[in-house]
């Protein structure tokens, strides 16, 4: 199986804008109406779908968001996919997926991240479709630190092309900002100073292998299953290795540490050349923190772990691309990311 990358989105392409998950409550339209107007701001058009609902944790049944996120993703006039935010549930839409004509359907960008993660990393692992595990609609109007890139500019991009993002040095610590209050907000408040960090080692680390990953709380419970076997598209689409990312997004780290020795069990992490660890802000126990728990199950996998990636819940958000060709730099003059799309 071949990873198969979209064309660039250009001014006039359509967008579409669906919850598979989550939808957006009424307190909280404006935010999307101004993340909305910045998306059209880049010359595209936006077609929003009927499963929006916010009023409860599901935007609609699970039978109308699988037939609307079918017929957007199999519709040659839309370009890409993004929702509002993530969820819950998105677990439910699997088996209700058209997954043959997805992937019989020109390639179409999905970008999403949290609960998004457990539909974008099987329509790479199923279909070889790349998608974009990055910030959603909601977050889209944030001016972008240096160094860093929106899933706008990612999708932009022509196939072949080589992306290069190097994280700010800076983070938020504390908090998000109030849409409801402020819908307008454009500004990250990046009130902490960290960089990356080797968790296994104080070596330098420059490695390379596909990119496949996302949040630990959903995709535990989908590895080692059809909609999860990165093992398999390891060996049929990444025979050089992996680069495998996960996040942690308010599980406590007794929780995530199940969960990591589930997904190793079930063979995530088997073709890993290096593992990615999402920086985060969910809470340690008595007895351990994140950090022991992500070296208590793949501290034996023997590859470099590099933590406090731009990858999670904690803004601001580094996009990786599912199944492009990545090139990883930690050392103690550069830390980077280079993603090319082939």
């Amino acid at each position: 199986m071949d990873v198969r990358f979209p064309v660039a989105l250009k001014p006039g392409d359509r967008v579409g804008v669906t919850a598979p998950s989550s939808g957006v409550p009424e307190k909280l339209r404006a935010r999307i109406d101004v993340a909305i107007e910045t998306i059209k701001a880049r010359g595209h058009e936006v077609v929003v779908g009927d499963c929006m609902n916010g009023a409860g944790h599901l935007s609609a049944p699970a039978p109308q968001r699988a037939a609307e996120l079918t017929a957007m993703l199999t519709d040659p006039a839309i370009r890409a996919v993004v929702p509002p935010w993530g969820g819950e549930t998105a677990i439910d839409l699997l088996p209700l997926l058209d997954w043959a004509a997805i992937g019989a359907a020109e390639p179409t960008w999905v970008v999403g991240f949290s609960d998004i993660s457990t539909v974008i990393t099987p329509l790479t692992l199923l279909t070889g479709l790349a998608t974009v595990h990055g910030n959603n609609v909601m977050d889209t109007p944030y001016q972008v630190p240096s160094g860093l890139m929106s899933w706008l500019d990612i999708v932009a991009a022509d196939p072949g092309t080589t992306l290069i993002q190097t994280p700010p040095g800076r983070y938020r610590a504390k908090g998000h900002d109030d849409y409801q209050l402020n819908p307008h907000v454009c500004d990250f408040t990046l009130d902490q100073a960290g960089s990356w960090t080797r968790l296994d080692s104080d070596d330098d680390v420059i490695v390379e292998g596909r990119l496949i990953g996302g949040c630990i709380e959903t995709l535990s419970n989908v590895a080692g299953t059809p909609y999860g076997d990165v093992a398999a598209f390891a060996r049929h689409a990444a025979p050089e290795g992996l680069l495998v990312y996960v996040e942690a997004a308010g599980d406590d780290a007794l929780g995530i540490c199940r969960n990591l020795h589930g997904m190793r069990l079930a063979g995530f992490f088997a073709a890993a050349n290096a593992i990615l660890i999402g920086r985060t802000r969910a809470p340690a126990t008595e007895s351990l923190t994140q950090t022991a728990a992500v070296l208590d199950a793949l501290g034996c996998l023997g590859v470099p772990i590099i933590a406090d990636v731009e990858c999670g819940h904690v803004p601001p958000f580094m996009p990786m691309i599912n199944g492009a060709h990545g090139r990883l730099v930690c050392t103690t003059d550069d830390n980077r990311l280079d993603q090319t799309l082939a």
